[in-house]
């Protein structure tokens, strides 16, 4: 994928989408954000830190993550390597230069207004979200190692993605504003596109959408392409001076799909 691909500014919002972070930044909510993989969630914390100059704090979850992690670490492998190996003892005894701050303990120290992302919530255990209500309630936490309150200066806009693996506590979807982002239309898509590719050929933009959104109606598919297949393959096809063939044959079909069963099933 070029650099060219991942510039922010190439980030396009629908209205409804635009709305919903209005929605979030007037009530301090965080933004929970589902949808398909591939319509843009994680990458609309990149389009608000561009748009409004604030720094991005990411925190991306996997399935060992534990809300802790996101406030601080406390990095005692390094200070019982210090103790053995280091001459400066006071810099050992100091359990303060072996804190290591999270994304959203950075957030919470920063003096100026930031964005945070969560993203893939729903990849943690089942009480992950649960157990970071008090600190997204009450913007602030408190290092169990020495005793320190960090609390936030400015509370950050503050973007969740979820993939709908797993259903998130009922508790934590109360203190969240929630938008689910559709599938783009073909005219959005269009647009999202031609923002991409500005020089994109007009007949060549409308046989790729149509290419595209036929795989796409195949009921049986197990992973329909998105919008990051669609903008690979249109790159593909404008690299290598690609014309599609009037009888339906779909080239370079590897950047489209990427399932051994769907591959058997489009052929």
């Amino acid at each position: 994928m070029s650099e060219e691909r991942n510039k922010p500014e190439t980030y396009l919002l629908s209205k409804e989408l635009e709305e919903a972070v209005q929605v979030a930044e007037i009530t301090a909510r965080p933004l929970l954000l589902k949808g398909e993989p591939g319509t843009g969630k994680s990458l609309l914390a990149d389009y608000l830190s561009f748009k409004t100059k604030k720094k991005l704090y990411s925190w991306h979850v996997k399935s060992t993550s534990l809300a802790k992690e996101g406030l601080y670490f406390y990095d005692a492998v390094s200070r019982l390597n210090d103790s053995r190996f280091t001459e400066d003892k006071e810099k050992v005894r100091n359990i303060e230069n072996y804190i290591r701050l999270g994304a959203l303990g950075e957030a919470f120290s920063a003096s100026e207004p930031s964005v945070v992302l969560i993203d893939e919530i729903d990849k943690a255990d089942i009480e992950f979200p649960n157990d970071l209500l008090l600190e997204l309630d009450r913007m602030e936490f408190v290092i169990q190692e020495t005793g320190r309150k960090i609390k936030a200066v400015n509370r950050p806009l503050t973007l969740i993605t979820s993939n709908n693996e797993k259903e998130l506590p009922a508790a934590f979807l109360r203190r969240c504003i929630f938008h689910y982002i559709d599938f783009p239309e073909p005219a959005f898509m269009a647009d999202i596109v031609s923002s991409h590719f500005p020089k994109i050929e007009s007949s060549l933009l409308k046989r790729a959408l149509e290419s595209f959104y036929v795989i796409r109606t195949m009921d049986d598919m197990k992973k329909k392409p998105g919008t990051s297949e669609l903008l690979d393959w249109i790159q593909i096809l404008i690299h290598m001076g690609a014309k599609l063939p009037e009888d339906g044959r779909i080239p370079y079909i590897g950047a489209l799909v990427k399932n051994e069963e769907d591959l058997k099933l489009f052929r």
